[in-house]
Formats: C-alpha cells, structure tokens, sequence
C-alpha cells in the first residue's frame, strides 16, 4: 500500500491501513480483525489503548499539551523523571533525560561518553541496531539498508562478535576477538565505550552470553570503558524483569530507553549513572519535544501498571505458551522449515530455514503474507529476515495468545 505524498524509502511490512486496537487486537479500515503479535515494534507492552493509560492521556491533554523543558520545567516531566530513577534495578544513584525516541537517546548517550571520557571510539557488535540516525547507523551491525547509499558516518565504530547460544557464538570467541581488535585495529586508550542490546531485537532476540557480559564489564572497569546497554527493545517486561541486563549480573553505566516507555506515544530516555549524566556544560543536553507533558503522563500511567509481579506473571504466562508450542511443533515435525527458538522471557524469535538448515528468508515472507490473510500480524528480524520476532502485549488475554499461535501453528503447517 503506497501513496505518492509518502517516501517510498520507507518500508512497510504489511499492506495494509489500521484503524483501531484494543489491547492485542487491531482493526483495518476495512474491519478486517488481526491479532497483534507486533505491537508496533515492540512499543505496545501493555496493549493498544490501555485504558490507564488513555485517561492519563486524556486528563494531561485539558492541562498543558506543550512545553520545552529547557524553557520552563513542568510537572509530569519532572514526577516521571523521578519514578523512572527508582525504577532503574542497579545499586548507584540514577539521573537522566528525556528524548523523542530510543535513537535520540543513543546520539546523547554517544555525547555524554565522549563528555566524560575524553575520547572517541565506539565497539558496537555484529548485529546490533540502535536507530536510523546518522551517527546510530554506524553502530548498527548490519548494512542493508541501513548504510546503503549514504557515505562516510561517524566514527571511529568497531564491532565484534555477539556472543549468544542462540547464534553459536562462543563468549570465548567474542573475548578472543576483542583481543584481536586492540591488539590490530585500535589502541584501547581511545575507546570512549561498548555499546550493547542485553537481547537484539533486530538481530533477531539474540541473548546475550553473561560469562561474556560479566568478562566485558570487568575489562571496561580496567580501562576506563563506559558500558552502554540499549533497552530499547527488551525493556519494560519483555523479558519477564523490568530490564534484560539484569540477568546477566551486571550494572551498565548508561542505560538507553525506548519504545513501551510511553505506551504507546513517542518517547525515549537515557539515563545512567549520576555523575556522567551531568559531565556536560548547560545546555548540551534538551530538546523542543523531549519530555512532552502528555507523554510523560503517558509514561506515568505505564510504569504504575509495571509492577514486578506484573512482569513475572506476564513474562511467565507467555514464555511458557510459547515454548510448549514450539516443543510440540517440532517434536511432532510440524514443519521442516521449523529451526531455534530464540531469546528469553517473552521476547522470543522462531527461526526458519530450508531444507540445508540455512536461513530462509523466503519461507518467512511466505509465512508473513498467510499469517496475515488467517488474522495473525508477525514482524522479521535477524540478520537474513528469517526469524519471526514475537512481540504481542504482556497484557494479551490468554485465550488470544493460544488463538495466535493457533493461526501460526497452521501457517507453518501449510508451508
């Protein structure tokens, strides 16, 4: 579905309009019903249009719509700012900024390591996404179509392997390529920071190897290294914790937030140890819209409804549908194409492959088109687009969870 006043450079992956959602069910313009397995991306942890979140949206809207916090601090910027500190799991005092999106708070949180540190140098890791912005782009452990047709980015970047079990990846390997980078490509004295997703997203809910994250955070503290893990993506429950990197047994220096933070409106943050978040002179940190009063309302609404025992009871109830059906489907060769399963908690990716075992592409396309003509809306991701990501809402009603899987059950089945 095309129109010509939008570029055709952006891409979509269903065509089709929506027009309403309730929780994980939406609606196209043509009242055709779906159930929602994407979740705008990973935005939509507690649902489309979560009634908390609708009045708090609704309340803010006839009080103040608008102001830049660098012009004049308001209320909800400043109540959330505080609820999210107390929300970070780590033990130091937390500070932090708001943004418009998760890649707005990389590029700052790029600023602020340069700030403190003095240097340049970035390690990023082979399949690794973190925005579509001119400096995040570099980043980014893919090139198509990312740095396709756009010249020289900031630098210097330098990535290495990600180590996980669910890409064959050794820490081992990892820490012998490290070694290898400062040992051949850059003097160690120049890295500002490593920049990491505890789970990919885009890579395909790769998790992170924690032999590797623990080895990683004690070399940065050797060296002077900020750690930057990027929770964009496996925030707010999706694993089942409040954020990935804690079941890796590590504390990251700078923590970037996205997506499910507003439910549902465009926000973003960077927060992290107080002391960095304030290495920068006054006013090398803001934006017009960074912290809008509605958004930050938003926000409010969605960390009151994540409370631990929430996200245990979501992440728990959805991982173990998932994982019971995926063992049934390959126990009972319910499709040769059928590879891993990936990632943890709820942030779980269904691999396929051909009948070599290779990444298969194609079968996902195949895949993504029935499933959407059955009702059932699935998102790519990986390194080849061969790994279904499933995002539903933790909020998802059980009986339309197993509907869901249910129409992806039968869509495997037929290709």
């Amino acid at each position: 579905m095309s129109h010509d006043s939008i570029s055709r450079s952006i891409s979509t992956v269903h065509p089709i309009c929506l027009s309403h959602g309730r929780n994980a069910e939406v609606w196209d313009s043509e009242g055709k019903r779906y159930i929602d397995f994407v979740g705008g991306i990973g935005v939509l942890n507690l649902g489309h249009c979560h009634p908390r979140i609708v009045a708090a949206i609704q309340q803010q809207a006839t009080q103040l719509t608008h102001y830049a916090f660098n012009a004049a601090p308001h209320g909800p910027y400043i109540e959330f700012m505080q609820r999210l500190a107390d929300f970070i799991p780590v033990t130091y005092p937390v500070s932090g900024m708001l943004t418009n999106s998760g890649a707005e708070a990389a590029e700052n949180a790029l600023k602020i390591v340069r700030g403190a540190t003095g240097r340049t140098a970035v390690i990023a890791f082979d399949g690794g996404f973190h925005g579509r912005t001119l400096a995040t782009l570099n980043l980014n452990g893919k090139v198509a179509p990312y740095k396709q047709k756009v010249g020289v980015l900031p630098g210097p970047v330098y990535h290495l392997p990600y180590p996980s079990a669910d890409n064959g990846v050794s820490a081992e390997e990892a820490l012998k390529a490290m070694q290898r980078l400062f040992s051949v490509e850059i003097d160690v004295e120049e890295v500002a920071c490593f920049i990491l997703e505890p789970v990919q997203g885009e890579g395909g809910f790769l998790a992170l190897d924690a032999q590797f994250a623990r080895a990683l955070r004690s070399f940065c503290d050797s060296h002077g290294i900020l750690l930057i893990a990027d929770e964009i993506q496996s925030g707010f429950g999706r694993t089942g914790q409040r954020f990935a990197f804690s079941r890796l047994g590590i504390e990251p220096d700078l923590i970037l937030l996205g997506k499910s933070i507003g439910g549902g409106l465009p926000l973003g943050a960077v927060v992290g140890r107080k002391a960095l978040l304030d290495v920068l002179p006054k006013g090398g940190l803001g934006g017009t819209y960074s912290g809008n009063p509605i958004a930050c309302s938003a926000a409010l609404a969605t960390l009151e409804e994540m409370t631990d025992e929430h996200l245990q009871l979501w992440g728990e109830r959805q991982e173990q549908a998932i994982v019971g059906r995926y063992e049934h489907w390959k126990a009972s060769g319910l499709s040769p194409y059928l590879g891993r399963l990936t990632g943890v908690g709820a942030m779980r990716g269904i691999e396929l492959v051909n009948d070599r075992g290779e990444p298969a592409p194609e079968h996902l396309s195949t895949l993504l088109s029935s499933a959407r003509e059955a009702g059932l809306l699935l998102m790519p991701s990986g390194k080849s687009r061969h790994i279904i990501r499933l995002l539903a809402p933790l909020t998802t009603e059980p009986a339309v969870f197993e509907e869901g899987l249910d129409l992806l059950q039968e869509c495997l089945a037929g290709l």
